[in-house]
């Protein structure tokens, strides 16, 4: 029986990455993207993979989009919640907070919900959600990023007590990046960067082995301590 998984945010960066990594493990693949043309381009390459249109802002469309993924593929064995957004906004603007928290914050929960509540239907499978180094950050650059990847690693503590208290064999995990090359990086003078296809090799083998929380790169690890130590 096929291996399948559904990738939201495979059009680029770590998205595609981990896209890219599953099919190269034999996984048959739904992906799940805003912009279209680009992630029509990664499915061409991968061949059979399925593709649908999904605006995490759309919080109805998202949830509606990806029931119609799950049931072209049969079902899903794998659920990668990557998408997201996120900018600098020194002085507040109100539009781009707006925005980062519509889609960070509601739009993972739509996601979410829709990939916990089909495997505990079927009794088994795998969450991953992609929150980032910033949620352990107390004066960040950009806080409604920082602020809607505390909530992504709260949500997904939840969905995993979810799955506990029913008994259900359904695994989620936290991927926990620090740098990574990609246009959202947002730094003037990163260290450790990643790759993508590095930080897509950790984050599908922390995954599968069934790890809470999975730093990338692992030396991360060490940061996220002292970060937690820092005065506010």
């Amino acid at each position: 029986m096929d291996k399948c998984a559904v990738v939201v945010g495979a059009s680029s960066g770590i998205g595609e990455a981990i896209a890219r990594e599953l099919a190269r493990r034999g996984w048959r693949l739904g992906l799940a993207a805003r912009r279209v043309p680009e992630l029509e381009a990664v499915a061409r390459d991968l061949r059979s993979a399925l593709v649908a249109y999904v605006d995490l802002a759309d919080t109805e469309g998202t949830r509606l989009a990806l029931t119609s993924l799950a049931d072209q593929l049969g079902g899903v064995d794998l659920w990668v919640l990557n998408a997201g957004t996120g900018e600098e906004n020194i002085e507040f603007a109100w539009g781009p907070e707006e925005t980062t928290i519509r889609v960070n914050v509601l739009g993972f929960a739509a996601m979410a919900d829709v990939a916990i509540h089909h495997c505990l239907g079927r009794g088994h499978g795998r969450i991953v959600g992609v929150s980032s180094i910033a949620r352990f950050m107390k004066r960040p650059p950009a806080v409604s990023y920082a602020a809607s990847k505390a909530f992504v690693s709260v949500y997904l503590d939840g969905l995993r007590d979810l799955a506990r208290r029913r008994g259900s064999k359904v695994t989620v995990t936290e991927a926990c990046p620090g740098f990574v090359r990609t246009p959202m990086m947002m730094a003037s003078k990163p260290f450790w960067v990643a790759t993508p296809e590095k930080a897509a090799r950790q984050i599908v083998d922390g995954t599968i082995t069934g790890h809470k929380l999975v730093y990338v790169t692992r030396r991360w690890r060490i940061i996220a301590w002292a970060l937690r130590l820092m005065p506010r």
